[in-house]
């Protein structure tokens, strides 16, 4: 009789839960002697991925929206046939506050850079003297592309400081909640570079590789982002629901693992003990080196740094809005006296989240450069929030109910070097504890379709660990 393997996750956000459906699938459909479990800290599963429903309201505490451009995430929610749950976000105007005005996102741009003339100089942001050093990235020649640069550098190299600093910088670096001046450019946004090594300038490239918007009737107004009628947690439950009984174990943190001759022994809180052929880590890369003591070169990994951020939902009666915006939200930039770094328009970017004759707003605090407001009172937070809202909206109104979700140490910052650590990490990882994967946002992508890929890259690795491939 074949002898069953042991497979143990660790780890059960969107990456460690993609990562057993994956395996879970594959035992089920080629009949695989392979035990699974899934190993969680917490008592709930799905990581960041965390929706609150409360007097009506849909309330997304963490990301609210999957990108459809993204592969991995469209198959994914093709096999769990959740195509009939789906609802496209609203798209609608998007602005940049700039010396207390709204600025609308100049139409034409790919994450605020312009992918032609026409859309810079339509840019009520930048200055005539800016709008013509940005058009210089038309002519400034290739970047050396030897070793890893700042995203920051890169860009203002390319477009100069002024349409950085304004324009491209709020967008940007407001996804990582990072500073741009030490991103990555390699593990961020390599395709900017791709575009101008290969076309000479990044407004060339993007002109020639993102199809010009046609007009279409019926889905003009659909946006390029989902999520479900009942919540973006609606996919954390569905994963779940296809493991076998038995595989997930809530409430169990990892103590410490042990390498043997057998494989590994995983001793959780309590003093239970799991053994394991192979292991795959979907957990925060300052856990690890906790985990597996006495490997000094995962040490490296407590050096990336992490940011802090919090979203503060807040919701009102539509007749407190005097000054009704038309759009979807706004993003600040760091040049700007507010504390907020974005706020979204929830109820109208996702009309179905919040009952008629009501607003839902979601503002972000947390920037990298300022990282004591996360820990403020609920009171201090609100108070923050509302007086920036009252400059920039006119919104005198209390809040109905408000909402604080903080995420300590949420973001790992992707800065320069950052893959050559990860790949120098895995290399010696693969000779010291073979059969041990690293997975998950501290790696290689934060966004939920990335994780997912990770999880799935991560699985598929196990099993040709196992030599089950």
């Amino acid at each position: 009789m074949k002898k069953m393997k042991r497979i143990v996750i660790i780890g059960g956000g969107i990456t460690g839960l993609s990562a057993a459906y994956k395996l879970q699938k594959e035992i089920e459909q080629r009949g695989l002697a392979i035990e699974l479990k899934l190993i969680e800290a917490s008592e709930r599963l799905g990581g960041k991925i965390k929706t609150q429903k409360h007097a009506g309201y849909t309330i997304e505490q963490g990301p609210d929206s999957l990108l459809s451009r993204k592969p991995a995430v469209v198959k994914l929610v093709e096999e769990l046939e959740l195509q009939d749950e789906i609802i496209r976000n609203s798209t609608g105007k998007s602005y940049i506050i700039l010396d207390n005005q709204f600025h609308r996102l100049p139409q034409g741009t790919y994450m605020g850079i312009p992918k032609n003339e026409k859309s810079l100089l339509s840019s009520t942001l930048i200055s005539e003297e800016g709008k013509k050093r940005a058009l210089e990235d038309l002519t400034i020649p290739r970047s050396n592309t030897e070793k890893d640069k700042s995203l920051g550098l890169f860009l203002r190299h390319r477009f100069g400081d002024e349409l950085v600093d304004k324009q491209l910088s709020p967008l940007l670096a407001g996804i990582h909640s990072a500073d741009i001046d030490k991103m990555s450019l390699l593990a961020t946004y390599p395709n900017l570079l791709q575009l101008e090594q290969e076309y000479g300038s990044i407004m060339k490239g993007l002109q020639e590789t993102i199809p010009k918007q046609k007009e279409v009737k019926d889905k003009k107004n659909e946006g390029i982002f989902f999520s479900f009628r009942e919540g973006l947690e609606t996919l954390v439950h569905t994963l779940a629901a296809k493991l076998a009984k038995g595989t997930v174990i809530l409430n169990k943190a990892i103590q410490t693992i042990e390498k043997n001759d057998e494989g590994y022994q995983l001793i959780v809180s309590g003093g239970e003990r799991y053994e394991a052929d192979a292991i795959v880590v979907a957990t925060p890369h300052f856990t690890v080196s906790e985990m597996f003591k006495g490997y000094d070169f995962l040490q490296s990994l407590d050096e990336i740094p992490t940011t802090s951020t919090a979203n503060v939902v807040m919701t009102f009666d539509k007749s407190s809005i005097r000054n009704e915006i038309d759009g979807t939200g706004f993003q600040v930039p760091a040049v700007e006296n507010y504390t907020i770094t974005a706020c979204t328009w929830t109820d109208k970017k996702w009309p179905t989240t919040t009952p008629k004759e009501k607003v839902m707003l979601r503002c972000y605090v947390g920037r990298a450069s300022e990282q004591s407001v996360i820990n403020l009172s609920d009171e201090e937070i609100t108070d923050i929030v509302l007086s920036d809202l009252k400059k920039i909206m006119g919104i005198e109104a209390k809040p109905e109910f408000t909402v604080i979700t903080r995420w300590h140490n949420g973001r790992a910052q992707y800065n320069v070097g950052h893959l050559e650590r990860i790949a120098n990490v895995r290399n010696q990882l693969e000779q010291a504890l073979p059969g041990v994967y690293l997975s998950g946002s501290s790696y290689n992508g934060m966004g939920i379709p990335d994780c997912i890929s990770q999880g799935e890259q991560a699985a598929n690795e196990v099993l040709e660990f196992l030599g089950e491939m």
